[in-house]
């Protein structure tokens, strides 16, 4: 027997599923094995996000939590997970980060519905942007060179062919030599060994080339390898548009002036909040992905309209750092900087001074969410995690709520408790 008074049951009572299967439905073939329930997938994308768990440990969790399954729409217990862990990738490249924008709107529409926020609240948010770091080593060029010798050996083997030689013992030696040698501050000599990785690859990439010249099917196969391998060998320290991981051609260097972390590797993100603190805490509003590392002023009209387009509230004010200067937003918005001289309006000088209460939203996205490390592949998985990390973080404020308004009826219900009477 569940609890009818633990949050999640409470919280699935609240979520308009039927919603997710008016949108999603469509995505779904009439040919083949039965599609899985879009409630079971999205209750678990939701999930996964609530607790900050990757695709394998929500699915763990999920066979063991009877309250993740009456969440994911299960009316009994079940002792086996009816999908692969590979089918939440596959479903959520399939619905896109568009479409997925409806599971953070849902969150937004809950909301109001527990009291844990009014729909004015959206009228007045706060704006600011962060680095969403992706999943990748840290990139130096004896690593970069390293990688590219075992890509492109992993992918001589797989299609049969017989290379002159394969410098992997002679590169992974070489390797752990530039290790010790920027230990022990020998630059010059570490250097050394960063021209033979870079003249053994280029080895490499020719002897593969001239192997499968005039084959289409193999000159296809190895056409993205051998392009970013070409980029590793002629990339310089001042290149603007330098391939930082093999697996992860989008990842650009992002420096925000931290003095813990001078440079992030990842995907520039804009996130809102509400500017008050509503009943249930700092809801985000919007949240979205920003490849090409855009000036914050420009981002701002686009995070703006996807508020207004999630909440169905029209922004009246915004307020952002002084990164957002010479923006030229054209929108009925008024956004307002801060330390900006000459302000006389005692709410505007109030709400500005919450500007600065965004910023631990965003480490909670980071700590408790998955906006640290992303693992979702491409530019689309930078767009898909944002969002969802949003949904989640706005689900922990809700179950956080209901869990308070459970302990405060506990509350009004018991009879006081009776100091014991001192002894005579």
């Amino acid at each position: 027997m569940l609890d009818p008074e633990h949050p999640l049951v409470k919280l699935a009572g609240l979520i308009d599923w039927s919603r997710f299967d008016e949108v999603y439905g469509r995505f779904y073939t009439q040919k083949g094995r039965r599609g899985l329930p879009t409630r079971l997938m999205a209750g678990l994308h939701l999930l996964k996000h609530m607790e900050g768990l990757s695709d394998e440990a929500v699915c763990r969790r999920w066979v063991e939590n009877p309250y993740f399954q009456y969440f994911c729409g299960e009316q009994h217990f079940r002792h086996k997970l009816p999908l692969d862990r590979s089918s939440m990738t596959r479903w959520r490249g399939r619905i896109g980060p568009d479409k997925l924008e409806l599971l953070l709107a849902e969150t937004l529409s809950v909301a109001p519905r527990t009291d844990a926020m009014t729909p004015q609240a959206c009228e007045r948010v706060t704006l600011d942007t962060t680095v969403q770091t992706k999943a990748i080593a840290h990139p130096t060029d004896s690593h970069l060179l390293l990688r590219g010798i075992e890509w492109l050996n992993r992918l001589a083997r797989q299609h049969g062919i017989k290379l002159r030689q394969s410098f992997l013992r002679v590169g992974r030696r070489a390797r752990r030599e530039v290790s010790r040698l920027i230990h022990g501050r020998g630059h010059r000599q570490a250097m050394r060994w960063v021209r033979k990785l870079r003249t053994w690859l280029g080895r490499l990439d020719r002897d593969i080339g001239r192997k499968i010249a005039g084959n289409e099917a193999l000159e296809a196969a190895f056409a993205a390898a051998r392009e970013r391998v070409a980029r590793i060998l002629t990339q310089k320290s001042g290149d603007a548009d330098k391939l930082y991981a093999l697996h992860a051609p989008e990842v650009e260097c992002i420096a925000k002036g931290k003095a813990r972390t001078r440079y992030e590797f990842g995907v520039k993100t804009s996130i809102a909040v509400t500017n008050a603190s509503t009943a249930g805490g700092q809801f985000i509003v919007g949240m979205q992905a920003l490849p090409g590392n855009p000036y914050d002023g420009h981002t701002l009209t686009g995070q703006i309209e996807q508020v207004e387009r999630l909440t169905g509230v029209t922004v009246e004010r915004a307020y952002v750092d002084r990164g957002y200067k010479g923006h030229k937003h054209g929108g009925k918005a008024r956004v307002h900087i801060a330390h900006t001289r000459g302000i006389s309006s005692p709410t505007i000088k109030r709400e500005l001074r919450r500007r600065n209460a965004i910023e631990p939203i965003i480490g909670h996205t980071k700590s408790d969410g998955l906006l640290e490390r992303n693992h979702l592949a491409g530019a689309t998985g930078d767009a898909i995690n944002a969002i969802l990390v949003a949904a989640g973080h706005n689900l922990r404020l809700l179950v956080a709520w209901l869990t308070a308004l459970l302990r405060a009826l506990f509350r009004a219900l018991l009879p006081p408790m009776q100091p014991e009477l001192a002894a005579a």
